[in-house]
């Protein structure tokens, strides 16, 4: 039976499981679920006990196929655990709900600056720190009962192994929690105690210890399977590629969110009011960033139908001017202090039409993302968006290098699976596809209007 590597990769939408060649990395089977949210009490928060059930139910099947040696772990940002002594103390919040923005004021004084953490003042719960801030204010006796904070790829490392660690990409990733340019806690997490309550940090590809026996049973796996300590879903994108190719580069890492990170760019003019940020690496470097939910605005673009546009469609859309204009999820983004409106009535178009007008929105908040970040280099889209044609081509008209769709690369999970091996053994990414074609030279004009439109 061949070795192979499992890695659990949670994003805001769905879970999925991953079961790759331990040598080849080849991806051998996947399996998903929709990443619920139950509406509560004491408020929406993600079903985590059933991700553990549909977890273990995932590895024991694939234990059959194949001697699962590593387990790697990597998640979304934005969902901070707080741990009792065997137990969640408070559950996993949501972080779209709004229930934080209770204290939004008083936060923003406590925050510190964004010369220290990187980090935009987000709404809801986008900032972990905001949501601690509010746990412990709403919830004090339930919060009091905490004996652990841990960064939700290492929750499920925790379930897996009975090991409490930290790690930097997620604490990194617009939390309020980090300094990225010390490289530490940040004078929030100092100053509310919280720190105390932060394991001991640890790298993403470092062995935190085998899995539990009771899983070694329920699963089947070997009991001395090794559990890696994790890593930030966009984080395990970029993985890959810094370990493979030279400075400066961009990767767009694609989903419900979409995050731009801008390797070898400069801190000096990320812009906190349009979704400017640093991200931590998995080597606790800076990278300078932006993220937008367009992911989420394209479905509620194509209102959940997208169809695949021919060419009288896109034809359609860029010489009658039919465009989606910022911003369809508030607070967020390039442009997230503008309301979103179409220039003509969406109901008259056909899903083509309303498609492609949606791939066309996503690739101009990509084109400001990068220009706010100080983007240089090639452009490589992974996720979802790397199979989305009139995307790439709108792209790479709009920016004078290669943009390049990654659409068989599997993003997240390629990453965290890198981390069953470190970085002493990087493996090269896999090979890159050519270049989109830019779309063309009528969609300057389009893209023009557009720009004029969304800045006024």
């Amino acid at each position: 039976m061949s070795q192979a590597i499992a890695v659990l990769d949670i994003g805001k939408s769905n879970a999925k499981l991953a079961l790759l060649d331990r040598e080849t990395r080849a991806v051998l089977d996947i399996r998903t679920r929709k990443n619920a949210v139950l509406p509560g009490p004491p408020y929406p928060h993600f079903d985590v006990d059933g991700i553990w059930e549909w977890f273990l139910d995932g590895l024991a099947d694939f234990s059959t196929r194949a001697e699962i040696r590593v387990i790697a772990t990597t998640t979304h940002g934005a969902s901070i655990v707080v741990l009792g002594r065997d137990d969640l103390a408070l559950p996993v919040l949501d972080y779209e709900f709004a229930g934080p923005d209770e204290i939004a004021g008083e936060y923003r004084k406590a925050r510190g600056d964004f010369a220290e953490i990187l980090s935009p003042d987000m709404p809801g719960g986008l900032n972990a720190g905001r949501q601690l801030y509010w746990m412990s204010r709403r919830f004090p006796e339930a919060f009091a009962q905490a004996e652990a904070i841990l960064p939700y790829p290492q929750y499920w490392v925790w379930r897996l192994s009975g090991r409490r660690v930290g790690e930097v990409t997620s604490f990194g990733a617009h939390s309020d929690l980090w300094n990225g340019r010390a490289g530490d806690y940040s004078s929030l997490a100092e100053t509310e105690g919280w720190t105390r309550l932060f394991p001991p940090r640890a790298a993403a590809w470092e062995t935190v210890g085998t899995i539990l026996p009771e899983i070694a049973r329920r699963t089947g796996l070997p009991a001395d399977c090794r559990v890696v300590a994790g890593i930030h879903d966009s984080n395990a994108s970029l993985l890959p590629h810094i370990l493979s190719r030279p400075l400066p580069f961009t990767v767009i890492s694609t989903g419900t969110w979409m995050i731009t990170f801008a390797a070898g760019g400069s801190l000096d003019h990320l812009d906190t009011t349009r979704g400017g940020l640093a991200y931590a690496d998995a080597f606790a470097r800076p990278v300078p960033s932006a993220m937008s939910m367009a992911g989420r605005e394209f479905q509620i673009l194509t209102e959940g139908e997208a169809a695949e546009p021919d060419a009288a469609a896109i034809r359609a859309v860029i010489d009658g001017r039919v465009m989606a204009l910022p911003g369809f999820v508030p607070g967020n983004g390039p442009f997230g202090r503008r309301t979103g409106s179409w220039t003509v009535d969406p109901a008259v178009l056909s899903p083509a039409e309303r498609t492609a007008a949606a791939s066309l929105y996503v690739a101009l908040v990509a084109e400001a993302c990068l220009r706010l970040t100080g983007s240089e280099g090639p452009v490589l889209i992974e996720g979802p968006f790397a199979r989305n044609g009139l995307f790439l081509s709108a792209l790479a008209a709009l920016v004078d290098r290669p943009v390049i769709g990654r659409p068989d690369a599997t993003g997240t999970t390629e990453g965290a699976a890198l981390l069953a091996d470190g970085p002493d053994r990087p493996r090269a990414a896999s090979p890159d596809p050519a270049p989109a074609a830019p779309l063309g030279d009528d969609f300057a004009g389009y893209a023009a209007l557009w720009r004029r439109l969304s800045e006024s």
